[in-house]
Order: structure tokens, then C-alpha cells, then sequence
């Protein structure tokens, strides 16, 4: 089964892009070239800096987090990225999961 990644690109004007794949180095590549398979929210940004990236069970899983993430407040993405879990509302959901996968 291949693995899944999500990650957090932040680019020259401080905003966020979170995605999915497969290759998390030939995808930020892919990013970083301009290139057709670059996504629209980060042509002309450039320099782009990936902040976060974790591997992922699956894609359905890795779809869910990526929906999660990108409804996340500016201010909480930046707790996310600065691994500051404590005040993170990730904490509380993979407190959330690790409860469930125990019953």
C-alpha cells in the first residue's frame, strides 16, 4: 500500500497551502518549478518553505486531514506548524482518535 503525506507550503507572503500526495519531494519539486503541475494558490509566490509534513495511513485518511487543516483558523495553522500542540486543536483530535481506536 503506498503511503500518503500531508503538508503545509508557506510562501513569500506568509499564507498556507495544504495538500496531499504520495512523494512529498517530488511534489514540493512540482510546486517549487512553477511548472503545470504547480497549484494556482502558489504560482508567483515564490520562495516557498514547507513547514509541516507527516506521513499518512491512507489517502482517505490523508483527505480528512487535509478538509480538517484547511478549515483551521490562520492563527491555529501557525500552532500547527510551530508544533505548538498544546494550544493546537490537533491535540485534542488525535486525542479524539486515539479514544476511539480503543474501544
Amino acid at each position: 500500500m503506498t503511503p500518503w503525506y500531508i503538508y503545509i507550503i508557506e510562501n513569500k507572503l506568509g499564507q498556507f497551502y495544504t495538500g496531499i500526495c504520495t512523494d512529498i519531494e517530488r511534489r514540493f519539486a512540482e510546486h517549487q518549478s512553477n511548472g503545470p503541475k504547480c497549484a494556482k494558490a502558489l504560482k508567483g509566490k515564490g520562495p516557498l518553505t514547507l513547514k509541516l509534513s507527516g506521513k499518512v495511513e491512507n489517502h482517505s485518511e490523508a483527505l480528512k486531514l487535509e478538509i480538517w487543516i484547511k478549515k483551521l483558523s490562520k492563527a491555529n495553522k501557525i500552532k500547527l506548524v510551530n508544533n505548538s500542540f498544546y494550544d493546537a486543536p490537533i491535540k485534542n483530535m488525535l486525542l479524539q482518535k486515539e479514544n476511539n481506536n480503543a474501544k
